[in-house]
């Protein structure tokens, strides 16, 4: 008997000691995108040239941890929009896609950082229609909060 006590004493700390609350803070913010830095690539109205490789690069912020980004290059010969920018850029002709460009691809951060400087190589194919273009950055928090930045670029 003092042995099935002893259990459920012992039971009874441990389902206690489960359920205490530790007072954790529930992280509720937007993490942040920062191209404002003299050397972040690309910015609204960018332009590239074809056949070359560029260094996309920004900066990460977020008040817990941040968790991954993506990049997501394509067309713009429709004029559709998803800019988050307030300046616009001249646009050519709206025209049919023959070979446009598209890029899309994922990205890690380390673990347990709020800031980071990220950076990633694109080749821009040779081939690819030049035009209009929208440059697309999704950027993710560990909770799961995401902030997206929709440049516009020009292919030359």
């Amino acid at each position: 008997m003092k042995k099935i006590k002893f259990m459920a004493g012992v039971l009874m700390f441990a389902f206690i000691i489960s359920c205490s609350s530790d007072n954790k803070e529930i992280d509720t913010e937007y993490p942040v995108i920062n191209i404002s830095a003299a050397d972040a690539f690309p910015v609204q109205c960018s332009t590239i040239g074809r056949g070359q490789t560029v260094t996309f690069k920004a900066v990460f912020n977020d008040n817990a941890a941040l968790g991954s980004y993506s990049l997501d290059i394509h067309h713009n010969f429709d004029h559709h929009t998803h800019s988050t920018e307030v300046e616009s850029c001249e646009m050519d002709a709206v025209k049919k896609p023959v070979k446009p460009m598209l890029f899309i691809n994922n990205y890690t951060i380390p673990d347990g950082v709020k800031s980071y400087e990220a950076t990633a190589q694109i080749t821009i194919p040779a081939d690819v229609d030049p035009g209009d273009y929208h440059f697309m950055i999704r950027l993710t928090d560990k909770e799961g909060w995401q902030t997206l930045k929709g440049l516009s670029i020009k292919i030359l």
